[in-house]
């Protein structure tokens, strides 16, 4: 049985000299140029990985706008359809939390008022 390897992907010419730049650059003094080798192969190597997460999240990106467009397309066609009483609600129910805050404020200014009158 003959088994099908996947070709090792080519790596761009832009990426190995990134990499080779990279590793000049952080050559330590007698280091040999085996070793600087090795080291721009493993950041060529995490440049690769960078490059293909960010496919990964491109391309989900992408199909997260797909969703979002298709959902407004069909949202608009359903708001015509469903009435809003829920609308008139909110605005009468902001005054709840102010009038809880005001009268937080005026119970801590009553309570400083009594600890220094006392």
């Amino acid at each position: 049985m003959a088994s099908h390897q996947q070709p090792k992907p080519r790596v761009s010419p832009q990426t190995q000299a990134e990499a080779e730049r990279m590793a000049k650059a952080t050559q330590r003094p007698g280091q040999t140029k085996e070793q600087t080798k090795l080291i721009a192969q493993g950041i060529q190597k995490g440049i690769d990985e960078y490059k293909k997460q960010q496919k990964v999240h491109a391309r989900a990106a992408d199909k997260a706008k797909k969703q979002r467009l298709r959902a407004e397309r069909i949202a608009p066609t359903e708001e015509v359809s469903t009435p809003e009483p829920q609308a008139s609600a909110a605005p009468s129910s902001s005054w709840l939390p102010w009038a809880l805050l005001i009268a937080s404020w005026l119970g801590f200014a009553g309570y400083g008022w009594l600890q220094h009158a006392a």
